[in-house]
């Protein structure tokens, strides 16, 4: 077999989302906190509101999931623009259903893991899985941005749920989240519960932790936060992924078969 081909095997034998390793988690928490700080600063810090920060984000995210989908193969910084686009406007979107509309932390909560449950469930049906290592078609893809984009937003009204309406506070919904992450890290080297399974608790949870974690930079000392500025925060953030992107390889995850 030539070199060309050998290659050609090999990038048919990966999928368009990264291989989840700690790298992936590290980034994926830093999107998820960067999400909360950034459109806040949207909403908020620019005085746009939730319903026009979401109208911005919401085009954003659709271009990126479009440039996603129609790539070939694996770009890391493709893939992450995607995951803080859809962190983004899950912000603001959870804002405006729980602020605007009055739904209330609770109720969105509940409407968001109904509609996550739906995704997931409806995504299996049709394709007979929901392992991340099936992500190569454009069908698969659809169905895994749309049920990350209700993780997203379901991750914003919980954590500020969990910080606010439960009374624990920022620092008391990261430790809260935090000790919910290790225990799904635990399960993953001790049981055998499926890896499938435990990867998307994971990848949720990581979405409220976030959360908690960016209202705790920029939120007010009076609230138990830290009042950073949300521009430095967001740029601070951004440029530690950045940086993860350019000093790390990010491998395409293999597919499975």
């Amino acid at each position: 077999m030539t070199r060309f081909m050998q290659d050609t095997v090999v990038e048919q034998a990966l999928s368009k989302v990264p291989e989840i390793t700690l790298l992936f988690w590290i980034v994926k928490i830093a999107a998820t906190t960067l999400g909360e700080t950034g459109g806040d600063a949207l909403s908020m810090s620019m005085k746009l509101g939730y319903l026009t920060a979401t109208g911005i984000l919401a085009v954003i995210f659709l271009v990126a999931v479009g440039t996603q989908i129609a790539a070939k193969r694996f770009h890391p910084a493709v893939y992450w623009t995607t995951i803080i686009a859809t962190t983004m406007v899950g912000t603001t979107l959870a804002d405006f259903a729980d602020r605007s509309l009055g739904i209330g932390y609770a109720g969105g909560s509940t409407l968001l893991l109904a509609l996550l449950i739906a995704s997931f469930a409806i995504w299996h049906r049709t394709l007979g899985t929901v392992s991340v290592g099936s992500i190569s078609a454009p069908r698969a893809e659809m169905f895994y941005w749309m049920t990350i984009m209700f993780s997203q937003t379901l991750g914003t009204a919980l954590g500020d749920w969990t910080a606010d309406t439960a009374g624990l506070g920022y620092t008391g919904g990261a430790v809260v989240f935090a000790a919910l992450l290790a225990l799904v890290a635990a399960a993953y080297y001790r049981t055998s519960i499926s890896r499938t399974l435990l990867f998307w608790a994971a990848f949720v949870l990581t979405r409220p932790l976030g959360a908690v974690v960016g209202d705790f930079l920029d939120k007010p000392v009076a609230t138990g936060g830290l009042a950073l500025s949300r521009y430095a925060a967001s740029v601070s953030l951004l440029v530690f992924i950045a940086a993860t992107l350019m000093l790390f390889k990010h491998r395409a995850a293999g597919r499975m078969h």
